[in-house]
């Protein structure tokens, strides 16, 4: 006579770690993605170098960044702006908060300081009194 051998059943388990795995990598990307979509676009250009370059102030709420390039041309936020539309873009920027905006302004070092100047002048018609340059510090 046989004896009957009651098998004991194990729970199933559900191993999740591959699952975790995955959302940690998701959620690295995401991070990642999202900063080269906040970023704004420049354009490529080559900054001139000061002996004298001072650290970012680190709270500034707004910033307005007008590139000029070694042709002339303005560029904000990624695309090219006409000359006739600076004043207008200036002055729109600086209605709400003049004070409180800065703009920074990135120019190659082989551009016409006249173009320079018309960025300059345009935030003074339009009150912005936070103007500065990009430059890169000597020796880097």
């Amino acid at each position: 006579m046989r004896v009957p051998v009651q098998r004991q059943r194990r729970a199933l388990r559900f191993n999740i770690t591959p699952l975790i795995d995955i959302v940690f990598l998701l959620i690295i990307f995401f991070l990642v993605a999202s900063h080269f979509v906040s970023s704004d676009e420049t354009e490529l250009i080559d900054l001139p170098t000061a002996a004298a370059a001072s650290q970012e102030p680190p709270d500034i709420p707004r910033r307005l960044v007008i590139t000029v390039s070694a042709e002339g041309t303005f560029h904000v936020r990624g695309r090219e702006l006409p000359d006739a539309e600076l004043d207008a873009l200036i002055a729109t920027e600086g209605a709400t908060d003049a004070a409180g905006l800065e703009v920074r302004i990135r120019t190659d070092r082989h551009a016409l300081w006249d173009r320079v100047e018309e960025v300059m002048l345009a935030c003074a018609r339009a009150g912005i009194q936070k103007v500065r340059f990009a430059v890169i510090p000597e020796g880097q």
